[in-house]
């Protein structure tokens, strides 16, 4: 899948809102008991105005309650609601409505922020490290969350909040309508009028980490480029630090640079920051390289893991040269393989089985080619 071809980890549980009706409904009872929402003609509301008696709702984006109410417009399909500014827990489902669930309040379906708050309760427990989406979800979603949370259980849920900002393309807002859009998988294949050729993942993942994740990012053929050409400085960097030689002293700061990447990913994640302390380390690589700039053994080893560590383990790179070479050799033994199979298949006089492997072959774009000293191939394209 997309996720795994950008060397991202699979989550260990992906949970369906409506795999857990049972959990949301326990949890608007108890907000419901402790006095935070109230029942109106088979829907249920969480009562803003009273939960912020005792609690700070809008903490999280800095909003007033006041401020809201202030800049509220009375609308007529909020009659139900006490406020303007509550929100449904449950909604009675019309007898159009295909979604629909029993309760005790009648059938209905969850409100938009509950199934979050119950799922995470059960999986990660009432109070987590790190919640992440994106910056358009912060108010009201966000939000919202948090008031339930501490409305059933009496706990603020989250540690910490990682909210992504947007992805443009070509200085626009992306849109599907407009025509402004790109897939993924085109990213891959270079069939995009946005883009001049294919990349790979691990240049689109290097690309998106120059920005810090608060950042909007602007994506387009030239941005692609540019960092195209910054992975392949740092691999060919990478690729030459097995060839470095070790002196009695060290003259460049190893520690002051690898703390310096501790506080670049200390700093809110601040990737950017990482990454120009990683061209450092290429500055660092060719001058030892050169014998301009000497390191100790011990030093020479420290620089090493750490730049590996740094680039493969918390970036999450791959060194797709080198994946590119993996995969060559094994085509290689594959198409041995398959000669030798071809060679035992004419000495047994098997002409259509020697005929099938040179045909297909060929509808591959593999050439074999017999003569004197066996059988070699070609690859075209």
């Amino acid at each position: 899948n997309i996720l795994q071809k950008f060397n991202c980890l699979p989550p260990s549980i992906e949970p369906t809102a409506t795999g857990h009706i049972i959990e949301q409904i326990e949890i608007i009872k108890e907000i419901l008991d402790n006095g935070y929402a109230y029942v109106k003609n088979g829907s249920v509301y969480f009562d803003v105005i009273k939960f912020n008696e005792t609690h700070d709702y809008g903490k999280l984006s800095g909003r007033q309650l006041e401020d809201m109410i202030a800049n509220t417009r009375e609308l007529t399909a909020q009659s139900e609601k006490k406020n303007a500014q509550d929100f449904a827990l449950w909604k009675k489902a019309e007898p159009q409505h295909i979604m629909r669930w029993p309760s005790p309040w009648g059938d209905g379906f969850p409100g938009w922020h509950l199934e979050c708050t119950a799922m995470s309760t059960k999986y990660l427990g009432e109070q987590f490290d790190i919640h992440g989406g994106g910056m358009d979800l912060k108010f009201p979603h966000h939000e919202c969350e948090i008031a339930q949370s501490e409305a059933s259980n009496g706990k603020n849920p989250v540690n910490y909040w990682l909210h992504a900002n947007m992805l443009t393309l070509n200085g626009k807002k992306m849109s599907k309508s407009d025509g402004n859009n790109i897939f993924p998988a085109q990213i891959f294949t270079g069939d995009s009028p946005f883009l001049t050729k294919g990349f790979s993942p691990a240049v689109a993942r290097f690309f998106v980490m120059q920005a810090h994740y608060r950042s909007v990012l602007d994506f387009s053929n030239e941005a692609l480029l540019a960092s195209e050409k910054g992975f392949s400085r740092l691999m060919e960097a990478v690729g030459l630090m097995d060839s470095l030689k070790a002196s009695r002293s060290t003259s460049i700061d190893i520690a002051g640079w690898k703390q310096a990447c501790y506080d670049a990913m200390n700093d809110d994640f601040n990737s950017p920051i990482l990454i120009a302390q990683l061209f450092e380390a290429v500055k660092f690589i060719h001058h030892i390289k050169d014998g301009s700039a000497q390191v100790s053994e011990s030093d020479l080893e420290d620089f090493k893991q750490s730049v590996r560590a740094f680039v493969f383990d918390i970036l999450g790179l791959e060194d797709v040269t080198a994946a590119a070479e993996a995969n060559t050799d094994k085509l290689n033994g594959a198409l041995e393989l398959l000669i030798q199979l071809r060679k035992e298949a004419r000495a047994n006089k098997d002409f259509a089985t020697s005929d099938q492997i040179r045909d297909e072959l060929q509808k591959l774009g593999i050439q074999l080619k017999d003569g004197r000293e066996g059988t070699t191939y070609t690859i075209s394209g």
